[in-house]
């Protein structure tokens, strides 16, 4: 117990994560992470308040080394730039990466953390990578991606989504994250907002910040199955709104936008001429019936101002593969190509053979894409069931994506022995990796503090193990009385 108490310690230093124990009496039984903080803390940088980033990022840290020679001193500026110390780091990163270094040392964690698929990618996927290699099919690609791939995703766009686009029209990158990068640095402006529904992806509020733009959040409600309610919409559009954010189904919820809403909102959009949206839909084919995808391009008068993100990595298992895909107007694809080919030029050539294999699968991926379907579908089914049964225990049903995204606001104030308070969603998911050693993401990260996203891209066997250690872990804790 005692090496694996040093490794572990040893484990959290170097990951930059603090290991402050609460307990009047830390003994080898608390193994080494009890109550850990995340490193964004330890960088100054609490995620309640962007603005205390922007004041260090306001007045360039000076921050100087010094080398010492055999000839004199040297002082190195290693201050950072001011756009760089605005962004906030990613908690899912942060936090998946701790738990991975905690198995690594022999802390027995399960991981609920990571948005990816515990599924092998598709044999005949990998095959075609196999072979692009074998081939020597190895070379620099154009900068949009191969002629090959982009004809490809045109006609799965055509024959699934039901949108029509020219290959001239795609730009393929590396992973949805870029595209989507690109496109807000394409069309923002220093000043514009981006609207973005709250809970959302991380790195939304992020990227617009990248761009010198202003993340503008509205809040859903759990009882809506975290819908954006079109008129609270329509009351926060301005003459510096740029860009809406849409993402169904939805990380971290779960949620599935229906077609009805969705004409709604393009209603609200149709009438600000400087609005565009940027259709998310990168867990399309992880869907559950009676839930239906609509592409947002696809209403009336919307495919002009919709710029829609793809991708391989969540309905293929090809997170590794890195590659991701946007499809809109020539004008604007061409704009993203132009970053793309400052940045970092075409894609992997190797992944997008494989990724033509992918789409060669047949509709919605056909039989190799349902089978995984399925599984994420009974997986989802066993945690509604059972954490609905928990007390104080909030839940919306997710219609799609791999992610539950579960309201425990009920228990914030709650005093845990040898713990501390638990007062939201970060320290209750320290509480859950000191006591049930099972690592979930706090809420805040997607902008509700009062959930925690567990993802459910593991096996059934490891959600039921790690069901039992959170309630287990729940139990010594005494809801605050109401008022």
């Amino acid at each position: 117990m005692a090496n694996s108490v040093q490794s572990c310690s040893s484990i959290v230093a170097r990951s930059g994560f603090s290991n402050r124990s609460r307990a009047a009496n830390s003994g080898p039984e608390s193994h080494c992470f009890r109550s850990l903080s995340f490193p964004y803390q330890l960088a100054g940088l609490p995620l309640k308040s962007a603005e205390s980033s922007r004041q260090v990022a306001s007045h360039r840290l000076s921050a100087v080394v010094k080398a010492v020679n055999n000839l004199d001193q040297q002082e190195v500026d290693i201050s950072l730039s001011p756009r760089v110390n605005s962004l906030k780091p990613s908690k899912t990163v942060a936090i998946s990466d701790l738990a991975t270094s905690l198995a690594q040392a022999g802390v027995p964690v399960i991981k609920l953390a990571a948005g990816e698929p515990d599924f092998d990618t598709p044999t005949v996927i990998a095959e075609a990578g196999i072979n692009a290699i074998r081939e020597g099919y190895t070379r620099y690609t154009p900068n949009a991606g191969t002629l090959e791939i982009r004809e490809a995703i045109c006609h799965k766009l055509k024959e699934e989504n039901g949108i029509s686009y020219t290959p001239d029209q795609i730009l393929v990158s590396n992973g949805a994250k870029q595209s989507i990068t690109q496109v807000v640095l394409a069309v923002c402006a220093p000043g514009d907002e981006v609207i973005i529904p709250a809970p959302y992806w991380v790195s939304y509020p992020e990227m617009a910040r990248l761009a010198d733009a202003t993340p503008v959040i509205l809040s859903t409600k759990i009882e809506e199955n975290f819908l954006l309610d079109p008129k609270v919409l329509e009351s926060q559009l301005t003459e510096k709104s740029r860009l809406l954010i849409l993402c169904s189904p939805s990380n971290p919820t779960g949620s599935v936008y229906p077609k009805k809403l969705l004409e709604e909102i393009a209603e609200i959009v149709a009438r600000h001429p400087r609005l565009l949206v940027v259709s998310d839909e990168i867990y399309e084919h992880i869907i559950y019936r009676p839930a239906t995808h609509t592409s947002f391009a696809s209403l009336p008068g919307m495919w002009e101002r919709t710029l829609t993100v793809n991708g391989f990595s969540k309905a293929f298992a090809m997170t590794g593969w890195r590659l991701g895909y946007v499809a809109g107007p020539k004008h604007f694809i061409t704009a993203c190509g132009k970053l793309q080919s400052q940045f970092t030029s075409g894609a992997c050539s190797i992944s997008q053979k494989a990724a033509v294999a992918a789409l060669g699968l047949g509709y919605a991926g056909g039989e190799e894409v349902a089978i995984m379907v399925k599984a994420f579908r009974e997986r989802r089914d066993f945690l509604v069931q059972s954490f609905g049964k928990m007390e104080g225990v909030k839940i919306a049903e997710p219609q799609g994506a791999f992610y539950l995204f579960i309201d425990f606001s009920s228990y914030y104030g709650a005093e845990a022995e040898g713990f501390g308070r638990i007062d939201d969603s970060e320290s209750l998911c320290r509480y859950l990796l000191d006591k049930g050693q099972v690592a979930a993401v706090p809420g805040s990260a997607f902008g509700d503090d009062s959930c925690i996203r567990i993802s459910y891209a593991t096996s059934l066997t490891t959600l039921q193990a790690a069901f039992e250690r959170i309630k287990k872990a729940m139990i010594p804790l005494k809801r605050p009385a109401l008022v």
